[in-house]
């Protein structure tokens, strides 16, 4: 990269940003759209400002990172796992029927089996970063519509993270995918284990004898963040577990709601690039052949949450709630275009399959945002009424 290119990169994303915000607020509309507008304008298949959007994806994948870390302080480990098996069925058998929508769409666009399965795979999960994004931490979070709709998150985040360990091992044969699976799930426990003994003997003492020490504290929390979110990934798991891991370990010390407030606007500076390269990394040259399969994933995506999360947790839910947290998760993530750059890199599907993949993606975060910033409560809400921080 020449010299100055990475800082004059960030003066047109920051100060573009700056400016499409300003014109979404006048008019009402979500900032992560001005985010993705604002990538397909500058990046490579746009004006060519910014091209070199792997490095941008790099340093926005600590964005995710910082959200799953500040996600986990918010979480008692306790209440965390009653969360989880109460919402098992609900998130497994919407998986289930999500990827089967997804696998039988692609076959009838006349894509391969093996490239609506991974249609499908991409269509059961949801974003994590627009679920929290868009939650507002004062009102739901701690409250029982925000807790389900997490627990949910964290159930598909388990799902995503198997579906990559399979895609990221699948040259070596099944075989090797399935040893390194084993490995990955045996390593877990293990790896909770060890962050509960190091916050317990390492950095509970340490934050106790220099708290008065903010730059301190906030570097003690930076390392031990993004330390394990590499400890996760070099035992096969993903970095985001092990950044959810390290919150999670440390929720119940007085200190995490402290270290939450001050990481919050270094999570945000890493947001926007993420968005932004979603936006940059699209091939506009190949919307022709993308568009009508696209729109009707995302209509399909739009229509078919909402109701599934409705019916499947009415059971046990008020039916707000209930349709609530369906049109929260109305959309597909993340790991959707993740998963689509890597099979593609690996020649699993095709360049058109994986710009469909990531076509649906952008649309239904975008829509999906529409969806709630006009319907319910959340910090970019349209409404005074339902702005909440």
């Amino acid at each position: 990269m020449e010299s100055g290119s990475l800082l004059f990169s960030f003066f047109l994303i920051f100060s573009g940003a700056a400016v499409l915000a300003s014109v979404a607020l006048f008019t009402r509309q979500p900032l992560l759209v001005a985010y993705i507008v604002l990538g397909a304008i500058l990046g490579p298949y746009g004006m060519e400002l910014v091209n070199d959007t792997d490095l941008l994806n790099d340093i926005a994948h600590v964005g995710i990172i910082f959200l799953l870390f500040l996600l986990g302080l918010d979480m008692q480990p306790s209440h965390l796992g009653t969360l989880l098996k109460r919402t098992a069925t609900v998130g497994l058998l919407s998986s289930l029927i999500f990827a089967l929508t997804g696998f039988g769409l692609g076959l009838a666009f006349g894509f391969t089996q093996k490239e609506a399965l991974i249609m499908g795979a991409t269509m059961m999960f949801s974003s994590t970063i627009i679920g929290i994004k868009l939650l507002p931490t004062t009102v739901l979070h701690h409250k029982h519509t925000g807790e389900v709709l997490v627990s949910l998150l964290l159930l598909q985040d388990l799902l995503a993270i198997l579906v990559l360990l399979l895609l990221y091992n699948l040259e070596g044969g099944f075989a090797s995918s399935q040893n390194d699976i084993l490995m990955a799930l045996a390593a877990l426990p293990l790896l909770i284990m060890a962050a509960y003994c190091a916050v317990r003997f390492i950095l509970l003492p340490l934050m106790a004898r220099f708290d008065r020490f903010h730059e301190y504290m906030f570097l003690l929390a930076i390392g031990w963040c993004l330390g394990f979110a590499e400890l996760a990934h070099a035992l096969n798991l993903s970095y985001e577990i092990g950044a959810f891991i390290a919150g999670v370990s440390l929720a119940t010390s007085p200190i995490s709601q402290y270290i939450a407030i001050n990481l919050k606007p270094l999570r945000d500076f890493f947001l926007v690039l993420f968005f932004f390269s979603i936006g940059a990394s699209f091939n506009l040259a190949l919307w022709e052949q993308v568009w009508i399969p696209s729109l009707v994933l995302t209509a399909v995506c739009l229509l078919i949450k909402p109701a599934t999360f409705g019916f499947l947790l009415k059971r046990n839910e008020s039916k707000s709630t209930a349709w609530e947290v369906g049109f929260r998760l109305g959309q597909t993530s993340e790991f959707s275009i993740l998963i689509s750059v890597l099979a593609a890199s690996q020649l699993l599907i095709g360049s058109v399959a994986a710009h469909v993949i990531q076509a649906t993606a952008i649309l239904t975060l975008i829509f999906s945002s529409y969806v709630v910033v006009f319907n319910f409560e959340s910090p970019i809400a349209v409404s005074e009424k339902l702005r909440r921080d």
